[in-house]
Protein backbone atom coordinates (compact mmCIF):
# COMPACT_ATOMS: atom_id res chain seq x y z
CA UNK A 1 0.00 0.00 0.00
CA UNK A 2 1.14 3.24 -1.17
CA UNK A 3 0.46 7.05 0.19
CA UNK A 4 0.56 6.63 4.46
CA UNK A 5 2.89 8.11 6.82
CA UNK A 6 4.85 5.99 9.03
CA UNK A 7 3.17 7.37 12.09
CA UNK A 8 0.22 5.83 10.83
CA UNK A 9 -1.23 2.32 12.51
CA UNK A 10 -2.49 -0.74 10.36
CA UNK A 11 -6.15 0.15 11.67
CA UNK A 12 -6.00 3.96 10.74
CA UNK A 13 -8.44 4.19 7.44
CA UNK A 14 -6.20 4.99 4.69
CA UNK A 15 -4.00 1.46 5.61
CA UNK A 16 -6.70 -0.34 6.89
CA UNK A 17 -9.72 -0.08 4.00
CA UNK A 18 -6.99 -0.97 1.22
CA UNK A 19 -5.67 -4.31 3.28
CA UNK A 20 -9.47 -5.29 3.41
CA UNK A 21 -10.19 -5.10 -0.30
CA UNK A 22 -7.06 -6.99 -1.15
CA UNK A 23 -7.76 -9.82 0.96
CA UNK A 24 -11.61 -10.42 0.96
CA UNK A 25 -14.07 -12.13 -1.58
CA UNK A 26 -16.27 -9.58 -3.44
CA UNK A 27 -18.87 -12.29 -4.00
CA UNK A 28 -19.31 -13.89 -0.62
CA UNK A 29 -21.00 -16.98 -2.33
CA UNK A 30 -17.52 -17.96 -4.02
CA UNK A 31 -15.50 -18.62 -1.29
CA UNK A 32 -13.04 -21.21 -1.33
CA UNK A 33 -12.32 -21.64 2.09
CA UNK A 34 -13.44 -24.09 4.82
CA UNK A 35 -16.24 -22.69 6.37
CA UNK A 36 -15.79 -21.13 10.27
CA UNK A 37 -18.21 -21.84 12.60
CA UNK A 38 -19.02 -23.91 16.02
CA UNK A 39 -16.86 -26.96 14.74
CA UNK A 40 -13.69 -25.28 14.89
CA UNK A 41 -13.47 -25.28 18.70
CA UNK A 42 -15.88 -28.31 18.55
CA UNK A 43 -14.43 -30.77 16.44
CA UNK A 44 -16.65 -33.26 17.55
CA UNK A 45 -19.55 -31.46 15.75
CA UNK A 46 -17.31 -31.73 12.75
CA UNK A 47 -19.05 -34.75 10.97
CA UNK A 48 -22.61 -34.56 12.61
CA UNK A 49 -25.20 -33.63 9.64
CA UNK A 50 -27.07 -30.28 10.28
CA UNK A 51 -29.48 -28.22 8.04
CA UNK A 52 -28.17 -24.77 7.31
CA UNK A 53 -30.30 -21.54 6.52
CA UNK A 54 -28.32 -18.47 5.31
CA UNK A 55 -27.96 -15.37 6.82
CA UNK A 56 -25.81 -12.37 6.39
CA UNK A 57 -24.68 -9.81 8.96
CA UNK A 58 -22.51 -6.90 8.66
CA UNK A 59 -19.40 -6.22 10.18
CA UNK A 60 -19.59 -2.20 10.24
CA UNK A 61 -16.35 -0.88 10.06
CA UNK A 62 -16.46 2.95 11.16
CA UNK A 63 -13.72 5.21 9.39
CA UNK A 64 -12.72 7.02 12.65
CA UNK A 65 -9.48 8.76 13.05
CA UNK A 66 -6.87 7.65 13.54
CA UNK A 67 -7.99 4.52 13.86
CA UNK A 68 -10.91 2.67 12.86
CA UNK A 69 -13.91 1.24 15.18
CA UNK A 70 -16.51 -1.28 14.79
CA UNK A 71 -20.64 -0.95 15.54
CA UNK A 72 -21.99 -3.50 17.49
CA UNK A 73 -25.62 -3.85 18.83
CA UNK A 74 -27.15 -5.32 22.13
CA UNK A 75 -30.24 -7.76 21.32
CA UNK A 76 -33.34 -6.56 23.24
CA UNK A 77 -34.10 -8.94 26.23
CA UNK A 78 -37.42 -10.17 25.38
CA UNK A 79 -36.34 -11.37 22.17
CA UNK A 80 -36.88 -15.38 21.68
CA UNK A 81 -33.84 -15.92 20.61
CA UNK A 82 -30.07 -14.72 21.45
CA UNK A 83 -31.69 -12.13 24.19
CA UNK A 84 -29.30 -9.85 25.93
CA UNK A 85 -26.26 -10.58 23.89
CA UNK A 86 -23.97 -8.88 21.60
CA UNK A 87 -24.41 -8.92 18.07
CA UNK A 88 -23.46 -7.74 14.40
CA UNK A 89 -26.65 -6.35 12.37
CA UNK A 90 -28.27 -8.85 10.52
CA UNK A 91 -30.36 -11.38 9.73
CA UNK A 92 -31.87 -14.60 7.33
CA UNK A 93 -31.53 -14.13 3.69
CA UNK A 94 -34.97 -13.41 1.76
CA UNK A 95 -35.40 -14.58 -1.25
CA UNK A 96 -35.64 -10.63 -2.72
CA UNK A 97 -32.38 -9.81 -0.94
CA UNK A 98 -30.11 -11.06 -4.22
CA UNK A 99 -27.43 -11.71 -2.22
CA UNK A 100 -25.87 -11.76 1.06
CA UNK A 101 -24.44 -7.98 0.83
CA UNK A 102 -28.05 -7.08 0.14
CA UNK A 103 -29.40 -8.45 3.02
CA UNK A 104 -26.53 -7.44 5.55
CA UNK A 105 -26.87 -4.18 4.05
CA UNK A 106 -31.21 -4.32 4.60
CA UNK A 107 -30.97 -5.72 7.68
CA UNK A 108 -28.74 -2.95 9.17
CA UNK A 109 -30.80 -0.49 7.95
CA UNK A 110 -34.23 -1.75 9.59
CA UNK A 111 -32.33 -2.88 13.05
CA UNK A 112 -30.42 0.32 13.65
CA UNK A 113 -31.25 2.65 10.79
CA UNK A 114 -28.15 3.88 9.29
CA UNK A 115 -28.30 5.12 6.22
CA UNK A 116 -27.26 2.73 3.32
CA UNK A 117 -25.98 5.84 1.22
CA UNK A 118 -23.39 5.67 4.64
CA UNK A 119 -22.39 1.89 3.91
CA UNK A 120 -19.77 1.22 1.55
CA UNK A 121 -19.65 -2.99 1.29
CA UNK A 122 -15.84 -3.95 0.70
CA UNK A 123 -16.15 -8.08 0.79
CA UNK A 124 -17.34 -10.79 2.58
CA UNK A 125 -15.32 -13.61 5.00
CA UNK A 126 -15.61 -17.40 4.77
CA UNK A 127 -19.11 -18.14 5.66
CA UNK A 128 -19.46 -18.96 9.80
CA UNK A 129 -21.54 -22.35 10.39
CA UNK A 130 -23.56 -22.57 13.41
CA UNK A 131 -25.61 -24.83 15.32
CA UNK A 132 -28.44 -22.79 15.64
CA UNK A 133 -28.89 -23.96 12.27
CA UNK A 134 -27.22 -20.83 10.35
CA UNK A 135 -24.39 -20.42 7.30
CA UNK A 136 -24.11 -16.81 8.45
CA UNK A 137 -22.13 -14.40 5.29
CA UNK A 138 -20.21 -11.98 7.33
CA UNK A 139 -19.90 -8.83 5.26
CA UNK A 140 -17.08 -5.65 5.88
CA UNK A 141 -18.02 -2.67 5.40
CA UNK A 142 -16.65 0.99 5.52
CA UNK A 143 -18.63 3.40 7.38
CA UNK A 144 -18.68 7.14 6.78
CA UNK A 145 -18.15 8.45 10.16
CA UNK A 146 -20.82 10.56 10.12
CA UNK A 147 -24.25 8.81 11.15
CA UNK A 148 -27.27 8.99 12.76
CA UNK A 149 -28.80 5.71 14.45
CA UNK A 150 -32.41 5.08 14.98
CA UNK A 151 -32.84 2.15 16.77
CA UNK A 152 -35.04 -0.59 16.15
CA UNK A 153 -36.69 -1.20 20.15
CA UNK A 154 -38.04 -4.48 19.05
CA UNK A 155 -34.59 -5.43 18.11
CA UNK A 156 -31.81 -3.50 19.12
CA UNK A 157 -31.22 -2.62 22.66
CA UNK A 158 -28.13 -0.15 22.22
CA UNK A 159 -25.35 0.00 19.51
CA UNK A 160 -22.01 1.05 20.55
CA UNK A 161 -18.45 1.19 18.73
CA UNK A 162 -15.44 -1.13 19.85
CA UNK A 163 -11.55 0.05 18.35
CA UNK A 164 -10.46 -3.02 15.63
CA UNK A 165 -7.44 -2.99 16.93
CA UNK A 166 -8.58 -4.15 20.38
CA UNK A 167 -10.83 -6.44 18.81
CA UNK A 168 -8.10 -7.84 16.10
CA UNK A 169 -5.34 -8.23 19.09
CA UNK A 170 -5.24 -11.85 19.75
CA UNK A 171 -4.78 -11.68 23.51
CA UNK A 172 -8.00 -10.33 24.04
CA UNK A 173 -9.51 -14.11 22.26
CA UNK A 174 -10.41 -16.04 25.52
CA UNK A 175 -11.92 -19.23 25.33
CA UNK A 176 -14.85 -20.38 27.34
CA UNK A 177 -17.01 -23.28 27.87
CA UNK A 178 -20.53 -24.22 28.56
CA UNK A 179 -22.64 -26.93 28.88
CA UNK A 180 -25.38 -27.09 26.17
CA UNK A 181 -27.40 -29.92 25.61
CA UNK A 182 -25.88 -31.84 28.31
CA UNK A 183 -22.01 -31.64 26.45
CA UNK A 184 -19.45 -29.36 26.73
CA UNK A 185 -18.91 -26.80 24.42
CA UNK A 186 -16.16 -24.13 23.78
CA UNK A 187 -16.39 -20.77 22.22
CA UNK A 188 -14.38 -17.81 22.25
CA UNK A 189 -15.88 -14.30 24.27
CA UNK A 190 -13.92 -11.14 24.06
CA UNK A 191 -14.99 -8.87 27.01
CA UNK A 192 -14.88 -5.32 26.35
CA UNK A 193 -15.56 -2.61 28.97
CA UNK A 194 -19.23 -3.42 30.53
CA UNK A 195 -20.00 -5.67 27.41
CA UNK A 196 -19.00 -9.32 26.95
CA UNK A 197 -18.80 -10.26 23.13
CA UNK A 198 -18.97 -14.09 22.60
CA UNK A 199 -20.41 -17.26 21.06
CA UNK A 200 -20.78 -16.57 17.17
CA UNK A 201 -20.65 -12.64 17.29
CA UNK A 202 -16.45 -13.36 19.15
CA UNK A 203 -16.32 -16.23 16.54
CA UNK A 204 -16.61 -14.21 13.57
CA UNK A 205 -14.37 -11.97 15.35
CA UNK A 206 -11.79 -14.15 15.56
CA UNK A 207 -12.39 -15.41 11.91
CA UNK A 208 -11.73 -11.72 10.67
CA UNK A 209 -8.41 -11.92 12.67
CA UNK A 210 -7.39 -14.77 10.54
CA UNK A 211 -8.42 -13.99 7.58
CA UNK A 212 -6.98 -9.98 7.45
CA UNK A 213 -4.71 -9.64 10.23
CA UNK A 214 -3.18 -13.01 11.16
Amino acid sequence: MTGHTDDESRFSPSRFFPMMAEKLDTDPLAAQSEPQGDHVLNPDLADVPFSYRDAAVLIPVIAREPDVTVLLTVRTAHLSAHAGQIAFPGGKIDPSDGSPTAAAVRETEEEVGLDRAAIHPIGGLVPYLSRTGYRIFPIVARVDPDFALTLNPNEVEEAFEVPLAFLMSPKNHRRGSRMFGGRSRAFYEIPFERHYIWGVTAGIIRGLYEQVCD
